[in-house]
């Protein structure tokens, strides 16, 4: 194991998330919607968040125009039925779906998740933008929903496949400079959006949270032990490394944890040689937060 990477372990949870092709005339319009859909990260108030997988050549989609793999991602509540989550979950992606993508001119939505737990039936929450006027169609080997629009017309599957992957993987990069911090953390993501089956939901994410909180109301509050600007105040309780006067932390969600451990392993190789970057290490809560646990040991023996 590398002396610069901490001998901890990931926290991680199960999540459910959905894996769709969108597509549009060209892309410009494809990034738009592929950025503003998954722009907000959000699982941790109990929203959804999202990522690009990869972009697709017109080669490569049911539709014959460029395309974007997004996965996005919702919460398990463990106080709630499976089912109850899943409904929360559909109702969240559908808001994705009608104010990011439907907007955009001559877009489309296509499942894209091999061996589904099961389907969303998109017609409640999405179809019926189309007012009643909405009507269902096949498609390219599909069943697609057609909805009427003033440009006409958006085009969504009928049926969007859902499964439980894992979410929350992570890994923190403590460097000496703010350009050491923006060189490795690109590097990182670069890494990580080569591996199969995931996506970076924060990009260079500067918060770093926990768990408990003086302030319920707004949720996750900053990790104070890891602060730069709190290390004199806090003295011997930081835990600031000494010459680290930046942290940034990578998350990233997968379909697996297999899928997690290669996109760690990506990560942090692609930014371990970049001069400034004194150590990784990777959040965790002592096991409070989620099932999944991976030793960065695991990663790196």
């Amino acid at each position: 194991m590398d002396k610069k990477i901490d001998d901890t372990f990931i926290e991680a949870f199960e999540g459910l998330f959905c894996r769709v092709i969108v597509t549009a005339d060209d892309v410009e319009t494809l990034c738009k919607a592929a950025s503003d859909s998954t722009a907000t990260p959000a699982t941790v108030i109990g929203r959804t968040e999202g990522g690009v997988e990869r972009y697709l050549s017109a080669d490569q989609t049911p539709d014959r125009r460029v395309g974007a793999v997004l996965q996005f991602w919702g919460q398990i509540d463990p106080k709630k039925t499976f089912e109850q989550s899943l409904e929360k979950f559909e109702k969240e992606l559908s808001y994705r779906i009608r104010q990011d993508i439907l907007v955009k001119p001559f877009t489309a939505v296509y499942d894209a998740l091999p061996k589904a737990e099961g389907k969303m039936d998109m017609m409640e929450r999405v179809g019926h933008c189309g007012d009643g006027y909405e009507w269902v169609e096949q498609r390219h080997g599909r069943e697609v929903i057609v909805v009427p629009l003033m440009v006409p017309d958006f085009v969504i599957e009928r049926y969007i496949g859902y499964g439980r992957g894992v979410a929350g993987g992570n890994f923190w990069l403590m460097c000496t400079t703010k350009e050491a911090l923006k060189e490795a953390g690109k590097k990182a993501l670069d890494a990580i959006h080569e591996v199969d089956g995931v996506v970076t939901t924060f990009d260079i994410c500067s918060a770093g949270s926990k768990p408990e909180t003086h302030y319920p109301q707004i949720g996750p509050t900053t990790n104070h032990l890891f602060c730069p600007s709190l290390k004199a105040k806090l003295g011997k309780e930081s835990k600031v490394p000494d010459g680290v006067g930046y942290i940034a932390e990578i998350v990233y969600d997968g379909w697996s944890v297999e899928a997690l451990k290669a996109a760690t392993k990506a990560g942090i190789e692609a930014s371990l040689n970049v001069p400034g970057v004194l150590r990784v290490s990777a959040g965790n809560y002592e096991g409070k937060l989620g099932k999944y646990k991976i030793p960065l040991s695991e990663v790196f023996p």
